[in-house]
């Protein structure tokens, strides 16, 4: 390891054993991790962070999308090769609709951060006092005394990017993007994609690989293996989830389950009423004809 006055990256506390310690109330530990620095890489902290978004978000959007697709096909009686169609084109389709959207959101939201932030750097330029008495009110306004907020900021506006970064995240509430944050943008909609794509074939593997492996099976058959495969993808993706939030991974697992069911009995239900109430549709055109 580099020495402290030769690092291009911020020093910061051991942020993993930081989090041990407080899930388990260690008082010690916390201190050992807060006097512990290390390096903290940059490109790191996008994959924990801002990779996780859209790999657990496009995972679950499409297990229960395409779930819910063959859960409501079985409840209308469709047959084994209208769910296969339904669902595979379904997932395709509503993956790179959501990858696309994702890249664009994200660019659309680092643009008008940009604006605001050049709005704020010609603001400062062109009238920097205004500024500081707005970020000296700010402060006030949260519990500073004016003294000390007054400062606070002083000393921050000697330090034009630092202060214009204060400026953006306090007064605005809005992240700063980094440079190169288009290609970011490009490889969240494609974490996006493959998440989608990967998890929400998983409901309609059943109905592919069963029949090759016990031909000559029926539909409700291979309609509970989906449901099998779905439930353990839907358990692990949750298990996954909680990896990165409170640690309570059974907990998260389990209620991703339950959702996941939530979502295919309602789907089945409105398949079952729908086929129902056009069978009788049809039976009574038939009558009358």
């Amino acid at each position: 390891m580099q020495a402290p006055g030769n690092l291009a990256e911020p020093l910061m506390r051991d942020l993993s054993a930081a989090r041990s310690a407080y899930s388990q109330g260690d008082v010690e530990a916390s201190r050992t991790a807060h006097s512990t620095q290390m390096v903290m890489a940059h490109e790191a902290h996008l994959e924990a962070g801002g990779r996780i978004k859209s790999l657990v978000f496009g995972g679950l959007d499409g297990i229960l999308t395409s779930f819910a697709i063959c859960a409501g096909a079985v409840g209308a009686h469709l047959g084994t090769n209208a769910i296969l169609a339904m669902g595979i084109s379904n997932v395709l389709a509503d993956a790179l609709s959501m990858s696309v959207g994702e890249y664009l959101s994200t660019r659309s939201y680092n643009k008008y951060v940009e604006k605001e932030m050049e709005r704020e750097t010609w603001e400062l330029d062109n009238y920097p006092e205004g500024e500081v008495n707005e970020m000296i009110a700010l402060f006030e306004s949260r519990g500073m005394s004016h003294a000390d907020a007054k400062e606070v900021i002083t000393r921050m506006a000697k330090y034009k990017t630092f202060f214009l970064n204060i400026m953006m995240t306090e007064e605005l509430a809005l992240p700063v993007p980094d440079s190169g944050d288009d290609a970011e943008s490009l490889k969240d909609g494609l974490a996006m994609f493959l998440s989608f794509t990967t998890c929400g074939m998983l409901p309609v593997l059943g109905f592919v690989v069963v029949p090759f492996v016990a031909p000559g099976i029926d539909d409700h058959t291979l309609f509970l293996f989906a449901c099998f495969i779905t439930a353990a993808a839907l358990f692990g993706l949750g298990a996954f989830k909680a990896h990165f939030s409170d640690k309570r991974y059974l907990r998260s697992a389990v209620e991703t389950v339950l959702l996941g069911g939530c979502c295919a009995a309602v789907a089945f239900l409105l398949g079952r009423l729908v086929d129902g109430f056009l069978r009788e549709g049809t039976g009574a055109m038939r009558h009358m004809l």
